[in-house]
């Protein structure tokens, strides 16, 4: 079973000289402080299937990123197997070790293939329903599943499309979609028979460490939205003992979406918090998604005094680095979620790699900019 290794991820880190602070160690692994992402909204759009992300996973991995994340509904499967292309062609290269890389997937969304089926709703009934993966109730807008069944089958699939054995991390998908129709106890009675299938997994060799990735799961303000994460981490114990491998969460941050950093949306024991507090108070990591929101951030320029105390010494060049200096600053954040597909913006986004992390003091008067 090839996955990330301390000692790989360690040895990844050290061919970078000028990265001194840009790696952070969780569990026992060494991260890089961005990941590529592999995202782009609007499947359906026939333009998604024109570009790839290969020519960006070998360009991001040479140049120093070592966390690498996808999901099984990204353009339907294309993105992964673009990272097992990108991955094949390094590892014969000699360019990079399995085990320097976390590699992370999605399972959640029904996948379907591209080109796509003709008649969509007759495939979820071929491959899903009469499969016995799960029944019509597990399945929300004709897209989004929560059976235990669907996930593993889903992992099995995802795995393939890497042309890898294990993920580093396996997250659910956005379960939040369903959390509305089923109400609290039983959207967790559902989160447990799919962590109880987690634990089960990472036994036989398909994933090292889950989680779970929301949208607004975890910061939602609308009443019967929101997760608790106390509420994730003790069904995690009880299905899995002291040693379970609930270990990450992935959700939304930005320079213009802070509210995990700013709103108390969370309860540990009782105390209001928000979800980063209560991620580190329950030891849980947390991996940020959406470091540039889609590039909506940069409809207007960024003010002058935010990017001083981003950058005082003035480096960098654009509002697109400032953004990623400020999410790669951020404390209780393991690694901050970016996607590129030319080499030419991700070694331009790396220039930030150059300079330190933002200091604290600095970071905390951002939010009175």
């Amino acid at each position: 079973m090839q996955v990330a290794t301390t000692e790989a991820t360690v040895n990844y880190a050290k061919k970078f000289s000028n990265y001194k602070d840009f790696y952070i160690k969780h569990n026992d692994l060494i991260f890089s402080k961005l990941g590529l992402g592999t995202f782009n909204k609007e499947p359906y759009k026939e333009e998604n299937y024109v570009f790839h992300y290969i020519e960006g996973v070998k360009e991001s991995i040479k140049k120093g990123i070592n966390l690498i994340d996808t999901a099984s509904n990204y353009r339907y499967g294309q993105s992964e197997k673009e990272i097992g292309i990108a991955l094949k062609e390094l590892i014969e290269e000699d360019a990079v070790k399995r085990e320097e890389l976390i590699i992370c997937s999605k399972g959640g969304f029904i996948q379907l293939d591209y080109p796509f089926p003709e008649n969509p709703y007759e495939w979820i009934n071929e491959n899903i329903i009469k499969a016995k993966l799960a029944t019509l109730d597990d399945i929300e807008l004709d897209q989004h599943c929560l059976s235990a069944d669907f996930i593993e089958w889903s992992c099995k699939k995802s795995l393939e499309n890497v042309g890898i054995d294990t993920f580093d991390i396996y997250y659910l998908h956005n379960p939040e979609m369903q959390l509305l129709k089923l109400g609290n106890d039983k959207f967790l009675k559902k989160i447990e028979s799919i962590f109880k299938r987690f634990e089960k997994m990472v036994n036989m060799g398909l994933i090292k460490y889950y989680g779970v990735a929301v949208w607004n799961g975890f910061i939602s303000e609308i009443s019967g939205e929101n997760i608790n994460l106390e509420d994730l981490v003790k069904i995690a114990q009880k299905v899995g003992g002291d040693k379970h491998h609930f270990k990450y969460i992935q959700t939304p941050f930005n320079i213009g979406k802070t509210s995990i950093y700013t709103l108390p949306s969370q309860t540990v024991n009782g105390e209001e918090c928000t979800l980063l507090q209560a991620a580190h108070r329950l030891k849980i990591g947390v991996i940020s998604s959406s470091s540039l929101l889609q590039m909506n951030l940069f409809k207007k320029s960024f003010k002058p005094e935010t990017g001083y105390l981003l950058d005082p010494k003035m480096i960098l060049k654009n509002d697109i680095q400032l953004a990623l200096q400020f999410v790669r600053s951020t404390p209780g954040i393991i690694s901050s979620l970016f996607a590129s597909k030319a080499p030419i913006h991700i070694r331009e986004n790396l220039e930030i790699t150059k300079i330190k992390a933002t200091p604290r003091a600095n970071y905390d008067l951002m939010y009175r900019v």
